[in-house]
């Protein structure tokens, strides 16, 4: 729920950290940022990567909003 709580490393918490600026401020991603994955161990196909899931998931997520889309019942009551 929180990845700041959790038990990840560096690369992982770079990651994540990565994704969180792409989604809430994206015309602040600069070349440093992209220089920490670096140096955290993503290759450059590992950043497009990153930016293609976190693209997608905020994608979905506003369709789903502009839409008034709700999760059916099933999904509510999975584990995760």
């Amino acid at each position: 729920m929180n990845f700041r709580t959790a038990d990840l490393d560096r690369r992982q918490l770079a990651m994540c950290e990565f994704a969180v600026k792409l989604t809430e401020a994206p015309a602040k991603v600069v070349e440093s940022d992209r220089q920490g994955l670096r140096e955290a161990g993503f290759s450059d196909r590992g950043i497009w990567d990153i930016a293609a899931v976190a693209s997608f998931f905020n994608m979905s997520n506003r369709m789903a909003i502009a839409t008034d889309m709700q999760p059916n019942d099933e999904y509510h009551t999975m584990a995760r």
